[in-house]
């Protein structure tokens, strides 16, 4: 893997929601770089990709409630163990599970093993709130999918929160876990 700055040359060879991803980011001018990779389809997976970006990639659930009428999509470090029971008392929302994928691809625009932060902005209206676990921001970088499980971003986490959040207009919940 090779640590590349900016979007691929090829883009038409690319997904429209990946070259969509590319478009906003450069839109808000938030410089980014970039590793090429295999499907990364689990956070052990990704441990070749945190060191090709030299950040470490953000482990991302969508989550639902046992209704599926409110959903979450939780952001927190990669090795860190999720639990549930600690989670629900700090949202307010009791039998959290894990969301079907059918509602990444409805939602977000995102398959399974693909999912993102960077999903949120084809989340129009506003279907699902953004958790994020504060030892997420920790660092000066993190790594994210480009709505795409075979390319990983590098960016700032100042970018993260000041511009790219905001732009995508959803407000954060921050969690500890």
């Amino acid at each position: 893997m090779e640590l590349m700055n900016g979007r691929p040359a090829d883009l038409e060879a690319r997904l429209p929601k990946e070259r969509r991803v590319y478009a906003l980011l450069e839109g808000l001018g938030i410089a980014y770089s970039r590793v090429d990779h295999e499907p990364a389809m689990t956070m052990s997976g990704c441990i070749a990709v945190d060191e090709a970006l030299g950040a470490p990639m953000c482990k991302n659930l969508l989550l639902c409630n046992r209704q599926c009428t409110d959903f979450y999509l939780l952001l927190m470090p990669g090795g860190k163990p999720f639990k549930t029971s600690v989670l629900s008392k700090q949202i307010g929302s009791s039998r959290l599970s894990f969301a079907d994928g059918s509602y990444m691809e409805q939602f977000l625009d995102i398959t399974p093993g693909s999912l993102s932060v960077l999903g949120l902005m084809n989340d129009k209206d506003h279907r699902v709130r953004l958790l994020i676990d504060a030892d997420v921001l920790a660092g000066e970088y993190i790594g994210v999918h480009p709505c795409i499980n075979t390319s990983s971003l590098r960016i700032r986490t100042k970018d993260l929160m000041e511009k790219l959040i905001p732009e995508m207009g959803h407000a954060p919940t921050m969690v500890t876990l």
